[in-house]
């Protein structure tokens, strides 16, 4: 029997490459070829290195007290001034954003992660499960959110954990609407019926074709929503509901410069800039997803190049 031989040359050529793989790199390529998406992608990725590496980037200690500096300017020394208790402002601004990452990356993909099992269940369930489900995120969506969060704070405590059951909580349904009507729309298609007709699981039905077929949009929903988490969580700690002090986070910064904006109004604006960094960051971030995400514009950029 002969022996097939197959030269280096050939097994490079007939090297298949993984699609996944090679449309993720289209669409980070297509996001950062646009300003935006280049912007946005500059000020995502400056907000997670201060949240990894805050304890490295940080150039003076958030909690050290110093009297002397008290309510200082921003100087040579400390960049951003200091606060009422002497301490450093850039500092602190750097370790809350570890709070703010954490808080909106945990909170989103919490949410993400339960609306959508919800939605697949109702959307592609028994139609028992959508009735309930529906009731049920109906109802959650009619309570007003700082109600509600004032009472959860009241009965379990203010800290980190807290605001992120509070969050999910309340982000849970509009994941759960999305994915429900896509999952509706789909299981309808042409592909999946002969999925089905040909013996294909619930399960692989749903995990090999609806969930890739959808992860688009959501990815999408997530970068637009990360901004509203920081509001939430940056407004609850601004309240005193949320981060307490002495902590450093986003909110509680904001919240000593209002009491002291007369004398040392560089505090607000200081606490105001990384709010308004991430808010542009992951919607200009959403934007260029939107775009890239869509097929128009996919067939566009594939016929220019």
């Amino acid at each position: 029997m002969a022996l097939i031989t197959t030269s280096p040359a050939e097994m490079r050529k007939n090297k298949t490459v993984n699609p996944r793989r090679s449309d993720s790199f289209r669409v980070l390529r297509q996001v950062w070829s646009s300003g935006m998406g280049r912007f946005a992608l500059i000020c995502v990725t400056a907000l997670i290195v201060c949240a990894l590496f805050a304890p490295w980037l940080a150039p003076h200690d958030p909690y050290a007290i110093k009297a002397a500096l008290r309510l200082k300017g921003p100087s040579m020394t400390y960049w951003l001034g200091n606060d009422q208790l002497g301490r450093d402002v850039l500092a602190r601004l750097i370790y809350g954003s570890r709070i703010a990452m954490t808080v909106a990356f945990l909170g989103t993909g919490g949410a993400l992660l339960i609306g959508s099992l919800l939605g697949l269940l109702a959307g592609y369930g028994p139609r028992m499960f959508d009735t309930l489900l529906m009731l049920f995120c109906d109802s959650l969506m009619s309570i007003p959110m700082i109600l509600f969060a004032l009472a959860v704070v009241t009965l379990v405590g203010s800290s980190v954990a807290t605001l992120i059951l509070i969050i999910v909580t309340f982000m849970v349904p509009g994941y759960f609407r999305v994915v429900r009507s896509q999952t509706r729309v789909l299981k309808r298609m042409e592909y999946i019926v002969a999925a089905r007709a040909m013996g294909a699981s619930s399960l692989s039905v749903v995990f090999r074709h609806l969930v890739p077929n959808m992860a688009g949009t959501l990815l999408v929903m997530v970068a637009m929503d990360i901004p509203a988490v920081i509001a939430i969580e940056s407004g609850l700690s601004f309240l005193g509901q949320g981060v307490q002090p002495p902590n450093a986070s986003w909110g509680t910064v904001l919240n000593d410069g209002y009491s002291f904006i007369r004398q040392a109004p560089h505090i607000v604006i200081a606490a105001g800039i990384p709010i308004i960094i991430a808010t542009l960051g992951f919607t200009f971030l959403g934007e260029a997803l939107r775009d890239a995400l869509d097929p128009r514009t996919a067939r566009q950029t594939r016929r220019d190049e």
